[in-house]
This record gives C-alpha cells, structure tokens and sequence, in this order.
C-alpha cells in the first residue's frame, strides 16, 4: 500500500518497454512531466514526451516484470520534493525517498514500488509563532520556527502564492501536517476572504526554480580552508565551480573537504551515480567529524542524495534537481547553502541513455542536442538572492484599496518597510572526462558557464600533492569582484600577494623547462631565487595533509601570513 497519495487523473496501457523507458497509449490528460504510477506494482515514473495520446516515460525504480498491455495512471502532479522539519541529517535517494525510512519497514532492498512518506508525519516539532493575529504576512514571509537540531534553525514560511492576515496561529508541538496558522485572504479578496489552512509541510516541483525577488552579485568568498582555493582560486558565496579530472586524481576527495570545511550554513551532497563506497565514506564520517565552527557533527548541516551507480540510471536525472530543489528550499530561509554534485558527468550519461532510448537526433559523442542548456538551468539556479518575504516575518496589514489613505508617509505596509533577507547557494559540479579529455562536450559545456575552474591533475595526485589543483590551468572570476571583502576582512595587499604567487609559479614553469634543457647551471641568481621560493609555495602553501588536525584547515587570515611570510623571506 502506498503512503504518498496521489490523485488518479487519467489511464493507459503500456504498448513499449526499453530499460527505464516505457510507452503508454490512451494518456489522455497527462501534461509534461507529470508523475505517473506504472503497472501492478505502481513503479513511479515521468513523463518525458508526448505524441497525441501516446507518451513516453522514464521509469524511476527497476522495470523487469513489467509487460504490454500494464496499466499506466497519471496523478496529474509534477516529480515534488516535500520540505519542511526533518530534512536536515537525511539520506534520500533520487527522487527524494529517505533511505532510512525504507530500510526500517522494508529491509535492506528497494523492493519495485514501495513508498514512505517523505517526511515523518508522527513526530512532533516545537513550532514558536513569530508573528501574530493581524499581521499582514505574503510568500516567504517566516510564520515561525522549529528548532530541528542544536545546529539548524528551520524557519517555516507562508507557502507560494498565498498573503493575507494572520487569522489563527499559536506556538505549540505540532506534527508537520498539523494546521499551525489560518491566513484570511490578501488585497484582492477583500469582500470575501479566502481562508488557506498552512501546515509546516510544502511540496514543491523539482524541476521549477523558486522565485525570488532579484539575483545580486556575489561579493563574499565561500571559506574552505583549503588554501589553493580561498587564496588563489576563490570562490564565491553564490557562485558556480567545476572539478573536472581523470578518474584517482581526487575530485570526490577536494568536494568531501569544502562538504566538512566550508563557511556554508547548509550543506546538500548529491551522488549522482557515484560508488556505494564513496558515499559509505561521508554517512560514515560525517556524523563522527566535529565541525569546528560548533562542535557539532557534520550532519548536522548536511543533506545527502544518494543514488549509486547501481541504482536505476533514470533517478540519477532527477537526483540534480531533487538536490538543488532543497537546497532553494533552505536558501529562502536565508541560509548559505552549498551544493556539491558528484558527477554531472554520470548525470549527462543518464540523459544521453535517455535521449537515446527515446530515439532522438544524437548530438557530439551521442549527447542530446539539449546538454549545454540542461547543465545550463542546473547552475543558473545557484546565486545570491534577495529572496521573497522579511526577515521579521509579517508586518502591519496594509490598508484595503478602497479606503487606502492618501498620506504617503504611511507607506504601503502600515509605514513598516520589510528588512532585506538574502539567501545564497554555491553549486560545485565535479566533471568526469573518459580519459581526462577535457575536448568532450559535458566538460565544454560546463566551462563555457562556471567562474571557477579548479582542474585537476593525474600528475599531481601520483606524487601525493593534494588537493591536486593544477595551478597552471585552473583559474577564478570572482577574486577581483570580492577585492572589497578581501580589504575589510584580510589585508589590502592579499589580491597583491595572490598576483605574486600566481606570477612566481608561472615562471617556474617556464624555468623548469629550461632545466630540463640545459641544466640548473645555466640560470642566473635571480632565476634560482624563483624556484626556490616556486618550491616553497608548492610545498608548503599548496599541499595540504587532510590527516593532519592543524593542516586539514586553514583560516583566512593564516593564509595570508603564510604566503606573505614565504615570498617576502625568500
């Protein structure tokens, strides 16, 4: 029996089966993209394609068993995250099932069509009221809070497309489907109000980015403690990045250390067909690392999507965005969320299988001819926003148009003007070239839209010089963009130092071929002088020993002196 109820809206019969993808005739009423349940065992799956009556769907869980003539119902709704309190700590799979809930009703093996609430819907959360009966409250304003662990603060907001007045809300335990506010109407429902009964569970279709009021220009640095990066080749809060490297050069690696060290507020790790083992690695070290900001454990912050590359290839397409769904969800909030998706290179495979069964016009190496936009409107969703709503939650309610007064100091909302709630998400992709060609489109295709590139190399990690950032190919857009940041909080010399490093390895570079030409003999003193101090940044400013507690992680501040202490010594 399913737990997820879904009205039925229409119904077919299977009339193709190929892998993940099914055909259905006489699907009369279903839209793109809506959710479907296929055959006895109501395997969930989404539409993808549409040809009169007929419509294609990729199928989310295993399809063995499945035969013509098995029914086909569509629900009418889109793929949805639920959000609200008891995200934070989860383990999800693909199309946002929590994995823990599965395992303890059902055993150890997804079984084709079992189901689980999204959310606990028996447990009891503290809610406390922050607004009051009579204030005006719109989309995003915070009606209260839950406390969901000693380290997150889960703010619940008035639901999309819903303002009015407050008519009923209390502080009290309340269960995520139980009525905690009544909101009466807005401005166009003067006469007669409608009343909207808000619970502290929202839906929210995965493939459909959350408004905002306006994106702003990333101006502060993501803190990793991971020197290549913070010092040479930042990135920022709100900002898009790229891990692209061969297979063993360490991507999963350098993504685990900004998971564990960043500044973010929230975290959300997506495997995206990634090795069981890996993701073994971070539900097994998280909870056990101590995050030095609070004491806490790791996953305290973190929200981890899990689908391994033996889980059925289409949920590895809707991973992404279930992934970034709930990272939108916690940037409303006004949190800083980082997003790490490991790989978008096992992603894009999925879409070209996809794309393939569908019999499409296959574009470079047998990629859809729609990749570039796909990873497109991936990293487009990350950035700085002002999102929608106050950071105080509701406010004076207006007055009603007919009887509005003239007296403009009286403003538009009772002379209350909302403080400003800006919110940030920080997409880092990892990309996987076959054979580390970075030629291939899925690499070409991400640089051609992320400000930050952080390449790899083989090289570098087969000598254990980690993290193994190539600092003669990667490169930042946002150093200079958060020079002012830099002035307030570090030294007004640190983007001089930086220049001086970047300088000084270059001409290593070119030295060291040299050397290998004609011999260290042949260069002057000044010449040596630079690689000596070249050797010293390498060695000891960019390797660092993640196994060692004072190395693992370096502030800001120590950085500076560390490179600032190497060039002017040498």
């Amino acid at each position: 029996m399913r737990n997820d109820k879904r009205e039925i809206t229409s119904s077919g019969t299977i009339i193709k089966v190929s892998g993940p993808l099914i055909v259905a005739e006489n699907m009369t009423g279903v839209k793109m993209f809506d959710v479907v349940l296929v055959g006895p065992n109501k395997l969930i799956g989404e539409v993808i394609e549409l040809r009169s009556k007929t419509a294609s769907v990729q199928v989310y869980e295993e399809t063995a068993g499945l035969k013509i003539g098995d029914e086909v119902v569509g629900t009418g709704e889109p793929l949805s995250v639920n959000l609200g309190p008891g995200i934070i700590g989860g383990v999800f799979d693909g199309i946002g099932r929590p994995l823990e809930a599965l395992r303890t009703e059902h055993g150890d093996r997804i079984a084709p069509g079992i189901s689980v609430p999204r959310i606990d819907r028996t447990h009891k959360w503290d809610f406390v009221a922050a607004v009051k009966v009579g204030d005006f409250v719109s989309t995003g304003d915070v009606l209260g809070t839950v406390q969901e662990n000693e380290v997150v603060e889960h703010r619940i907001m008035v639901p999309h497309d819903i303002s009015g007045t407050i008519e009923k809300i209390e502080s009290g335990h309340f269960t995520v489907v139980d009525t905690i506010a009544v909101i009466a109407g807005g401005l166009e429902e003067v006469t007669s109000p409608k009343k909207h009964s808000i619970t502290m569970l929202q839906k929210w279709p995965v493939r459909k980015g959350r408004p905002y009021k306006t994106k702003l220009t990333p101006s502060e640095p993501l803190t990793t403690g991971q020197r290549i990066i913070d010092t040479l080749f930042p990135i920022a809060k709100g900002g898009v990045a790229a891990i692209p490297g061969p297979f063993g050069s360490g991507k999963t690696v350098v993504q685990h250390q900004i998971a564990k060290w960043s500044d973010a507020e929230i975290v959300v790790y997506i495997g995206c067909g990634e090795r069981g083992n890996e993701i073994c690695d971070v539900l097994h070290e998280f909870p056990r690392l101590t995050d030095a900001r609070n004491g806490y454990p790791m996953m305290k912050r973190t929200i981890l999507i899990a689908n391994t590359s033996d889980m059925p290839v289409a949920a590895r397409e809707a991973s992404v965005y279930t992934g970034i769904a709930l990272a939108e969800y916690f940037r409303d909030m006004g949190y800083n969320v980082a997003v790490m998706a490991d790989s978008t290179s096992r992603w894009a495979e999925a879409l070209r299988e996809m794309s393939g069964r569908l019999e499409e016009l296959p574009g470079e190496e047998g990629y859809p001819a729609y990749l570039a936009s796909r990873i497109a409107e991936f990293y487009e969703r990350a950035g700085v926003v002002e999102v929608l709503g106050s950071s105080s939650g509701g406010v004076t309610p207006p007055v009603p148009p007919a009887t509005k007064a003239t007296d403009n100091s009286a403003g538009g909302l009772g002379g209350i003007i909302p403080p400003r709630r800006t919110g940030s998400i920080t997409a880092i992709g990892a990309v996987s070239p076959p054979g580390g060609d970075m030629s291939e489109p899925v690499s070409q295709a991400t640089l051609r839209i992320v400000k930050t590139f952080w390449g790899l190399s083989y090289a570098l990690a087969h000598r254990r010089h980690f993290p193994a950032i190539d600092w003669l190919v990667s490169y930042s857009l946002y150093a200079e963009k958060m020079s002012d940041w830099y002035v307030e909080n570090i030294s007004s010399k640190f983007l001089d130092y930086r220049a001086k490093a970047l300088k000084i390895l270059q001409q290593d570079a070119e030295l060291q071929e040299v050397v290998r030409l004609v011999g260290i003999d042949a260069l002057s003193d000044s010449d040596r002088r630079i690689l000596d101090i070249a050797k010293s940044i390498k060695e000891d400013f960019l390797h660092q020993n993640a196994f060692n507690e004072q190395d693992t992680y370096t502030p800001y501040a120590k950085q500076f002196e560390m490179l600032k202490e190497i060039i002017d010594d040498k």
